[in-house]
């Protein structure tokens, strides 16, 4: 399959990022503390088929739990355009907030709910 390229930025644009991926047409709702609160829809892509074009400076990083996935926001405007961790073999990966995302409409995609909140 073919991919595209993909851009994305938190709000006041100082973090700005790329993807490579086939055609966004769905995302992942996930029902955990943080992304219920923060109102994610994820997309995943090989940590390879991401680049950080700007902005790692004022990214910050959370962790809490198990620590096992890198949480990152903008410490200027507080978006959280993507986050890091691994794939249960082990592939690092990046979780993609695909509301941060040019040209991608949220209410035309597929959602999957997750139930994050019982792990």
């Amino acid at each position: 399959m073919s991919t595209q390229k993909y851009s994305g930025s938190c709000h006041c644009g100082s973090v700005k990022y790329e993807i490579q991926s086939e055609e966004i047409r769905g995302a992942m709702s996930c029902n955990c503390s943080i992304c219920s609160r923060r109102g994610h829809l994820l997309a995943f892509v090989p940590e390879a088929q991401f680049k950080l074009l700007s902005g790692g400076e004022h990214l910050k990083d959370y962790q809490f739990a198990k620590k096992r996935i890198h949480h990152y926001f903008c410490t200027n405007c507080g978006v959280a355009p993507f986050g890091a961790a691994q794939m249960p073999d082990g592939t690092p990966m990046r979780s993609i907030n695909v509301r941060c995302l040019e040209g991608v409409d949220p209410l035309k995609l597929e959602i999957q709910h997750y139930d994050g909140r019982s792990l």
